[in-house]
């Protein structure tokens, strides 16, 4: 039919939280000069580049979710849920969307969307190419049994439409090969790499987004903590938070504003009251809280039970090396007069969205603890990279279900020069290098000796924590997506 220069991308999942698959709408919009349609589920707002770009169309899709549902119920839905998904998907293939030269496909989900692109693709006479993030029957397996006969059944269907496809991508040297090995399938491995909007931050960049953040970073899950703010502050920092969420938030609104948990303008120190003017001056506060990020999607495969009792092992070590002793009266702990504390408060953000955030949620508004404070929230696009370029460490709880996947979170950490501390598995040396770029853990307890290691003498004597930065930088800036993307994907897209 000759080349149409249109491309499909289809997202069986949120494309708002799928960057991987946004940019490659991006990519294939500004390197291959292709139309893109995207295929994929309402939700999270995809990044503004995308937004923004002429070439990219977006076809979303919104389909009820059964992943709340007990068990029993989950399992007589799912014909009903793969019914929908397979009806909107041919309407959409077949009558909505222009055809294409390649259709592009996020694996997984496998069920019904290989199946569905397929014969759509054999229909308009398309390229039908899958880029292989995991395996669809390993995460199947962690709602049900690894053994339970739904489980073949997908791996048996995955396996099938998998060989069918015309082209194929995958994220790591370890998937590579058992695709390989056990599937018959040659895959080119595309490297995740952050694009170039994420980098470290200025510390007047730095300051402006603390002072957006402010209300959310000193509004505790539960009761007063070492990071929150006194009472009488209360109804200010609730106004500012429900500003931001609600999108209303920006830099001019809280101009006046000069002092953050972590920053301060040099001239708020001489006159309060002046107004932020261009070649002001930003510096750190000495007593400021370590700030850490983990960005997850709060589901079973990333097990934040470890990073909770890091926290709680962090907290009593601390309180140890300052000898407190709890008060009889009010129950707080006292420290020993004098005593100098040379670990600082560390203060956790955890990014995403998922359905086990409010458990999780819920359980650290129990926890008393006096030098560490947790904060949950959904950061707008723009706003994520900033926050990973501020940040002093990141911490990655992923494991895969089929342990051949890298974490997206910290390839987008190194762009930004933040040093990851992750779980040890498989093949995460693929992109963490062990007390270079990052250290890797395999219990809380490692994780608790690795903040205490790293952050004592914060913020000026850490030579750990800054080796690791120099080394997180240094992969960063080594290879950027649009440098991985034309160099492994551009060829494989011309061919059709």
């Amino acid at each position: 039919m000759g080349r149409r220069g249109r491309a499909t991308v289809v997202v069986l999942g949120d494309f708002g939280r799928s960057p991987r698959m946004q940019y490659h709408a991006l990519s294939l919009s500004s390197q291959a000069g292709m139309d893109v349609d995207v295929i994929a589920f309402a939700g999270a707002q995809p990044h503004r580049a995308v937004l923004e770009d002429p070439k990219i169309s977006l076809y979303l899709m919104s389909v009820p979710s059964f992943q709340r549902l007990p068990r029993l119920f989950y399992l007589l839905a799912l014909p009903f849920k793969i019914l929908l998904q397979l009806l909107h998907l041919l309407w959409l293939l077949l009558v909505k969307v222009p055809s294409s030269d390649v259709v592009l496909v996020q694996n997984p989900p496998s069920v019904p969307v290989l199946a569905v692109v397929k014969w759509t693709c054999v229909i308009r006479k398309s390229s039908f190419v899958i880029d292989w993030h995991n395996f669809g029957y390993t995460l199947f397996g962690l709602r049900l049994n690894p053994s339970h006969i739904l489980v073949k059944l997908y791996f048996w269907f995955e396996k099938r439409y998998g060989k069918m496809a015309d082209g194929h991508l995958c994220v790591t040297k370890a998937m590579q090969h058992e695709l390989a090995e056990n599937w018959g399938i040659r895959a080119t491995v595309v490297y995740d790499r952050s694009p170039e909007f994420f980098q470290p931050a200025t510390l007047e960049e730095k300051h402006e987004l603390f002072l957006r953040l402010d209300g959310l970073f000193r509004q505790p899950l539960g009761e007063w903590d070492c990071c929150s703010v006194r009472p009488e502050e209360d109804e200010n920092v609730r106004l500012a938070s429900r500003q931001y969420v609600a999108g209303r938030s920006d830099s001019t609104n809280v101009a006046s504003s000069s002092w953050t948990l972590f920053t301060c303008r040099k001239s708020a120190v001489e006159d309060p009251r002046k107004e932020i003017q261009e070649g002001d001056q930003y510096f750190y506060l000495k007593e400021r809280p370590a700030l850490i990020v983990s960005s997850t999607s709060w589901t079973p495969d990333e097990d934040f039970e470890i990073l909770l009792e890091a926290a709680v092992m962090y907290d009593r070590r601390v309180a140890a090396s300052l000898g407190e002793h709890i008060d009889s009266a009010s129950g707080d702990r006292r420290p020993m007069k004098n005593s100098r504390c040379v670990f600082p408060r560390l203060l956790i953000v955890v990014t995403g969205k998922g359905p086990l955030r409010q458990e999780y949620e819920e359980r650290i508004s129990r926890l008393r603890l006096h030098h560490v404070a947790f904060r949950t929230m959904w950061l707008a696009a723009e706003d994520y990279p900033r926050l990973l370029g501020s940040a002093d460490l990141g911490v990655s709880l992923h494991t895969s279900s089929s342990g051949l996947d890298l974490p997206m979170k910290v390839v987008d950490m190194f762009g930004c020069g933040l040093p990851v501390t992750a779980v040890s598995y498989s093949c995460i040396d693929e992109l963490v290098k062990d007390h270079q770029n990052g250290l890797l853990f395999s219990s809380a307890s490692e994780l608790a000796d690795q903040f205490m290691d790293l952050f004592q003498g914060f913020p000026d004597n850490c030579e750990r924590l800054k080796h690791l930065r120099d080394g997180a930088l240094a992969s960063g800036s080594c290879a950027r997506w649009d440098d991985e993307w034309e160099k492994q994907v551009l060829p494989l897209i011309s061919r059709y």
